[in-house]
């Protein structure tokens, strides 16, 4: 045979099959890239910072900064003291606790939310009117100054009925104020506690609808988390389950799901003293939450633990084994994000996040290398395997964990090429399988 000349091969089917089924797969086609577009591809913070209204400050970001060091200074001096309390690998010590440290002092706080819930109560109308208005001044400003977190936002009340009006209002009088303040900064988040029935998702959609329609804003520009508190948001009456329901409810809007250890907790009878996020509840609730959120660009996170790392140097020790220990254990079950209570939490937050990239980032660029050069290794990884390994390693560089050239020197990729692998569109992994 010359070169170039294909070869004929047999078939039996008639191209008009193909054409058919093809046709009769669109409304399928359509509806997969509508409700499982994938991640969004944008960073997703490592923990999510809730502060009360009535405490948030314009100097709340750098207190909590200084703060923890201040914890690090007094109970964990060094990266030798550091290691000896979490357990961390001899290899690892010095490489997290500078890490730590360096990010305590660039960047302390990943994600903000000023708390109009539970970490506020129920206030007189004025009171409450005057502490949504000065949050959007403060972070307003915070962005102007480049002082703000990356992602900044309030917690506003749920919609259930005693609380809807006044929770309606709070979210209303921030959002004008941002407007009023020069518009609304890219790293706007908002959170809808409590949910338990999908229309209360829908009811907050339209508000936000409503509000984009009012100032001339892009539809759908205005996004929000979905706070899973309740047994009713995981499963509801009829056995489906609630939570998937609620993505769809969202219009497109929802980023995130939060889990709410305290109150799902409560909700199903555990304990005070077993509410945890490794408790079994907590467990099957954010599996569902996992499952749920798959593939549709929408974020899930871990709770929160009410023990602090305060008082003497042996239980702000214990607590931190607790708090690294469990953050840990999040993040190998993919929740990539969890919830920092108190300033003492997030040296260990970010020790917890930084050992997990740092010891295995070698061995996962080594791996995406092999498969993007297509040379041989004892592993044979696929398109979605390149896909987690890739997201791993722009996580680790997103958070500080990793730099870019220690990366790029492993895996001869620039993060442009990293990008490309962890966001594939859905039938370049199909194809390839």
């Amino acid at each position: 045979m010359g070169q170039g000349r294909q070869e004929k091969v047999a078939t039996s089917l008639a191209g008009a099959v193909s054409e058919e089924i093809s046709a009769s797969l669109t409304a399928v086609d359509a509806e997969l890239e509508r409700r499982y577009p994938g991640d969004p591809g944008t960073r997703q913070p490592v923990h999510t910072v809730y502060v009360p209204g009535d405490v948030f400050a314009a100097d709340t970001v750098r207190s909590w900064g200084d703060r923890a060091l201040a914890a690090l200074d007094e109970h964990a001096p060094d990266a030798a003291s550091f290691a000896a309390v979490l357990g961390l690998a001899e290899e690892l010590a010095e490489p997290v606790h500078a890490r730590v440290r360096a990010k305590l002092e660039r960047e302390p706080i990943e994600d903000l939310r000023v708390d109009f819930e539970d970490g506020y109560g129920n206030r007189p109308d004025a009171e409450e009117d005057e502490a949504a208005a000065r949050a959007a001044r403060l972070i307003a400003k915070a962005y102007e100054d480049r002082t703000a977190a990356p992602y900044m936002g309030i917690r506003m009340k749920c919609m259930e009925a005693p609380v809807r009006d006044r929770g309606i209002r709070t979210l209303d009088i921030f959002l004008t104020g941002l407007m009023e303040a020069g518009g609304l900064p890219a790293g706007l988040v908002l959170t809808l506690p409590k949910v338990t029935y999908a229309e209360q998702v829908t009811a907050m959609a339209r508000l936000l609808d409503a509000f984009e329609k009012t100032h001339g804003l892009e539809p759908g520009r205005i996004g929000f988390e979905i706070q899973i508190e309740t047994s009713q948001s995981i499963l509801a009456a009829d056995g489906t389950a609630t939570v998937a329901r609620m993505i769809q409810a969202a219009e497109g809007r929802a980023t995130g799901l939060h889990y709410g250890t305290f109150d799902y907790s409560a909700c199903l009878g555990v304990s005070a003293a077993h509410q945890a996020g490794d408790h079994p509840a907590a467990d099957h609730a954010k599996a569902v939450m996992q499952v749920a959120a798959a593939g549709t660009g929408v974020r899930v996170s871990d709770g929160s633990i009410n023990v602090l790392p305060v008082g003497p140097t042996e239980k702000v020790h214990a607590a931190w084994r607790l708090h690294y220990g469990l953050t840990r254990r999040a993040l190998a079950r993919a929740y990539y994000q969890g919830w920092d209570m108190h300033p003492g939490h997030i040296p260990t937050r970010y020790a917890a996040v930084f050992a997990f990239y740092r010891e295995g980032y070698e061995q996962a660029a080594a791996r995406l290398a092999r498969y993007a050069n297509r040379t041989g290794g004892d592993v044979m990884d696929e398109p979605a395997t390149a896909k987690a390994l890739s997201g791993y390693l722009l996580r680790g560089l997103d958070c500080g964990a990793l730099d870019i050239g220690e990366v790029a020197r492993l895996t001869g990729l620039t993060r442009a090429d990293l990008e490309s692998f962890a966001t594939p569109r859905r039938a370049d992994l199909t194809a390839s399988a």
